[in-house]
This record gives structure tokens, C-alpha cells and sequence, in this order.
């Protein structure tokens, strides 16, 4: 069973930002707003100290992660890969799975593929997955909903970011609450 967010401390988080390359954004319905969700949660992620990773699929050739999403992050890990999991080619794998890494969180594309292939391996790997469900993105919606079905059933968490990060906030006493109520205000 997936670990809940609520106990856990940034530091024992990861996000996973999963292909979100312009050739791949073109064909998302709805990418701007995509786009706008995982600019939050990365920005979000940074100030927060969560350490931020992105998988790109087959980078030499489809180009790297949009730029823009890139900056936000502090000190920013990306990967190309040939697999449709992330963590199936292996220097992500090391990268992400490592021995203070409890939990990850998930944005990104395609939900039904890559999304979908990591999160189970995530889960075989024995980490907590949540799939930021604001911040994933596929061409065909139906499909995807079908795959968020079965991931939950497998034991990942299906939760809006704002849900996420609040929780890790816990109270309005935390230090970054003031600062992440305006980056709510912002990517909204």
C-alpha cells in the first residue's frame, strides 16, 4: 500500500514531470492549461525543496522538456529514455528511486502510456505514487480515465496538487504558506 502524502516530509519526495515535450503538448487537448498546472506544482516543488526530475522521451530526436518548465525548478534532473516508463531505463531509475525517496509524485504525459507504465513500476519498486490529477495530460481523455481507474485500484493516490501541497503544508503556521497562496492565486 502506497504511502499517504500528509505524513511524509519534502524531503522524502520526489516529483516526476513524465515527457512533457512541445511535439508531445501539441496534440494534448487542453495543453495550455496542462502546461499551467505543471508550471504550479513545479514551482510549488521548488520552493519546498522537493527534489524535481523529468523524463524525456527519446530527447536527441523529440526535443527536451519545454523550456519554461525547465527553469522553474531548482537544480533540475532530466533523462532521456527509450522505455515508456521513466524508471525503466536505468539511470533514471537510480536517480529517483533512491534510499530517501519514500514517495513520488507524478505530472506529466501521456496518461494512458508513460504515466500509466511508471507509476505501476513505481509501485513494483515499492514507492508511494500519487498522480497529480490536475497535472497529467492524454490525446485520447476516455483512455485515460481508464487508466487512472486502475492505478488507483493497483495502490496509487489520484489527487488534485493543491490537495497535495496543502497537505504538506498542513497549517497556515508553515513558513512557504503565504508565498504558495500566491502561487495558487497565480496558476489558477
Amino acid at each position: 500500500m502506497s504511502a499517504a502524502i500528509s505524513p511524509l516530509a519534502p524531503t522524502n519526495l520526489a516529483l516526476l514531470c513524465v515527457d512533457v515535450q512541445p511535439v508531445f503538448l501539441k496534440v494534448i487537448p487542453d495543453h495550455e492549461r496542462l502546461t499551467k498546472r505543471c508550471a504550479f506544482v513545479i514551482a510549488a516543488a521548488a520552493e519546498l525543496g522537493i527534489r524535481t526530475i523529468f523524463s524525456e522521451q527519446v530527447s536527441e530526436k523529440l526535443g527536451p522538456t519545454l523550456p519554461e518548465l525547465r527553469q522553474l525548478a531548482k537544480s533540475p534532473l532530466a533523462f532521456s529514455k527509450k522505455t515508456f516508463s521513466a524508471v525503466a531505463d536505468d539511470p533514471l531509475r537510480a536517480a529517483l528511486l533512491t534510499a530517501e525517496t519514500e514517495h513520488v509524485l507524478l505530472c506529466g504525459i501521456e496518461t494512458s502510456v508513460c504515466v500509466y507504465q511508471t507509476a505501476l513500476d513505481l509501485l513494483a519498486a515499492g514507492a508511494g505514487v500519487t498522480v497529480l490529477s490536475d497535472c497529467i495530460g492524454a490525446r485520447r481523455p476516455a483512455d485515460a480515465q481508464v487508466c487512472l481507474e486502475a492505478l488507483v485500484r493497483a495502490g496509487a493516490n489520484l489527487l488534485p496538487a493543491e490537495t497535495v501541497f496543502y497537505a504538506l503544508l498542513h497549517d497556515v503556521a508553515h513558513p512557504f504558506f503565504k508565498a504558495y497562496t500566491q502561487l495558487v492565486k497565480a496558476y489558477s
